[in-house]
């Protein structure tokens, strides 16, 4: 049967997939032009999530404090009943806006993702706006080439260089890194940290924190006043080309080399080999969670331009229109979304009120967890959540419902990295219900009668592959089919490239992208990207393999007194966690590096007790955990008596 990973990842893997004799086996589908036939180390374990003894298989109902897992099972029936009431009483009460329906891509399924906010669009609910993982770099790409969505991968083996700019694709896009491996493209990067890609790249030039706009900018400096740069094009495409290289002339070399770390002599090798190479880039979603990610994003998009490439950089696809599978339509109120990073403060103001969370654990995802954990504890307010498992936010919920898989049911997925849909088909049966059988639920018990509430997986499916002028038929026998690109223009307001982006001059920005210094209350400053084995907290509990050790350089170790192993505090503002040290000249000197969103109450905390949750309110309210600072110290063990 066709199944496809419905992961928040890049590859989103094509897999043939069988249940025989109470057994899932999963394969990669060879014949995916991206995935081509082999699946990362997570998605070969995908059956032991599957068969996981730890799945959730009743509903259950909150009897003691939150997060103390004190539940009662009960009937689909009373669970269902319980949130109805809650809902109307809620409504009753308060109105439509204090009923938040919270979910983001733990399942990126097109039925499974969208079919939900159905019921609460007719509510006129108040949804979650998803600024959490990449608006910062959304907003800057639009400021210049009035889009995110950038090159096709397929297109990756037409040329000779790719550079890996803040992702450790080794990790997160294994799938894109071995089609440039194999296709001879030489690849580099660009980090902070010594990553696994960094290992296994060609060139690796490692950058300070936020200094990617700087050694972006002195590579443009050098290819312009070298003349390494394609002129005839960006004559014809560039609008404000000239402001921008009046602009450049003003920044010193021996500057940003002392800023960025990256020597003078190298800042040339890069701009006259990436010239000469006419190099793409792609954009990680890591250094763009920060306070300087936005002005990162909107210098390094510059590059491409300048060797010639209308889109030349890799961050975002938008293959197909899934607006249908939502149905905005039914909403009689305007809409009113809160944004990602204000989830705590509007619990803690009283704005919300009932609180339904699917496809996500922000009780593990999202920063500054204590304040949000309290907030929970302190409000009066009524938490719904569905998954799989029972996560750190269905401990905080007062109503737990079991959701299957999607090996256990229908749908299709997008890519937010190559353009094709993928085909899901059930292939085995398990406890839980998906995602739009708990919708038509509680719609039934809520008394509605809207069919577009009672459709089915399948007409909804086909429905949205008709406004997309895709072949149901051709799907169902393939298993993928790639969705064609029109042709492109930039949605800009002068039609061209903006290195003078008017739309960054609207929002109250410089028309340049600007470098500036930022400094916290301690001297280390934390960053907590992805772990190979986890997708955000996804499969910690099933698969069991974490890192919860805290990375650190020599010379900050031993300022401290560390050795590695040692059992040391990490601390801030936010809180305080308890690990083993790491000591490692992978990571620079001022920087630790902790692994993001494992459980808490699995392991008794996780990065996110220390993380920031300020928001980037010039780039879309976006997020910027890695704008975190901290400070280790050796543990002692308490004195007994």
């Amino acid at each position: 049967m066709f199944s496809a990973c419905m992961r928040d990842c890049y590859d989103t893997c094509a897999i043939i997939s069988e249940f025989k004799n109470g057994k899932l086996t999963v394969k990669g589908n060879p014949k995916h032009p991206i995935t081509r036939g082999f699946l990362c180390p997570k998605g070969a374990l995908l059956p032991k999530w599957f068969h996981s003894p730890e799945r959730l298989k009743t509903p259950l109902i909150r009897k003691g404090k939150r997060g103390e897992n004190n539940f009662a099972e009960v009937s689909w029936e009373e669970a269902i009943k319980l949130v109805a009431k809650k809902l109307k009483e809620t409504i009753e009460k308060f109105g439509s806006e204090s009923i938040l329906v919270y979910r983001y891509a733990g399942d990126r399924g097109v039925v499974n993702y969208n079919f939900p906010l159905r019921l609460f669009h007719y509510l006129n609910a108040r949804t979650i706006e998803s600024g959490i993982c990449d608006r910062a770099g959304q907003e800057a790409l639009k400021d210049v080439y009035g889009t995110a969505v950038g090159l096709d991968p397929e297109e990756i083996p037409n040329h000779k260089l790719i550079v890996y700019w803040g992702i450790n694709a080794f990790w997160t896009n294994l799938h894109g890194f071995m089609l440039a491996k194999r296709n001879n493209v030489e690849i580099w990067t660009v980090d902070v940290i010594r990553t696994e890609t960094a290992k296994r790249s060609s060139k690796f030039f490692q950058i300070k924190p936020d200094t990617d706009v700087l050694f972006a900018l002195g590579i443009a400096k050098v290819m312009i006043e070298n003349g390494w740069y394609d002129k005839e094009f960006v004559k014809e495409n560039v609008y404000g080309f000239e402001e921008f290289k009046n602009y450049i002339k003003t920044l010193s070399l021996d500057y940003i080399s002392k800023e960025t770390g990256i020597e003078v002599e190298k800042i040339f090798e890069f701009a006259q080999e990436f010239w000469e190479k006419r190099g793409i880039i792609h954009i990680g979603y890591g250094f763009q969670r920060s306070l300087a990610g936005g002005e990162g994003v909107r210098a390094v998009s510059l590059l491409p331009a300048l060797v010639g490439h209308k889109f030349g950089f890799i961050y975002d696809m938008v293959t197909i229109d899934k607006s249908y599978a939502e149905g905005k339509f039914l909403r009689t109120e305007p809409e009113n979304p809160l944004p990602q990073m204000e989830l705590a403060e509007a619990i803690e103001s009283g704005e919300i009120k009932f609180l339904y969370i699917y496809n996500s654990n922000p009780l593990a995802s999202y920063p500054n967890q204590n304040r949000l954990r309290r907030a929970l504890e302190n409000a009066d307010i009524f938490v719904v959540t569905h998954d799989i498992f029972m996560t750190d936010t269905a401990l905080y919920s007062d109503v737990v419902l079991p959701a299957n898989t999607f090996f256990e049911r229908f749908d299709i997925v997008d890519s937010y990295y190559h353009r094709y849909v993928l085909l899901n088909e059930p292939v085995a049966k398990g406890p839980g219900k998906s995602n739009s059988e708990v919708t038509r639920l509680l719609a039934k018990e809520l008394g509605i009668n809207n069919p577009y509430i009672y459709e089915n997986d399948e007409e909804v499916v086909k429905k949205v592959l008709e406004i997309n002028g895709i072949s149901f038929e051709e799907l169902k026998e393939k298993g993928f089919v790639k969705v064609p690109q029109k042709e492109r223009v930039w949605p800009t307001p002068s039609g061209k490239i903006e290195f003078y982006s008017q739309r960054a001059v609207k929002r109250g920005l410089s028309p340049f992208p600007t470098y500036k210094k930022f400094r916290g209350k301690y001297p280390l400053r934390l960053l907590s990207p992805t772990y190979r084995m986890t997708i955000t907290s996804q499969y910690h509990n099933t698969y069991g393999i974490i890192d919860e050790k805290i990375y650190m350089n020599p010379k900050d170790a031993q300022e401290r007194k560390i050795k590695d192993g040692d059992k040391v505090i990490v601390f801030n503002e936010y809180g305080r966690v308890i690990t083993r040290a790491k000591i490692t000249e992978d990571v620079p000197r001022g920087v630790v590096v902790m692994y993001k969103a494992f459980w808490p109450s699995l392991l008794g905390w996780n990065v996110n007790f220390l993380t920031t949750d300020k928001k980037v309110e010039e780039y879309g309210k976006a997020s910027a955990f890695h704008s975190t600072w901290v400070d280790v110290t050796l543990y002692s063990e308490p004195e007994e008596g």
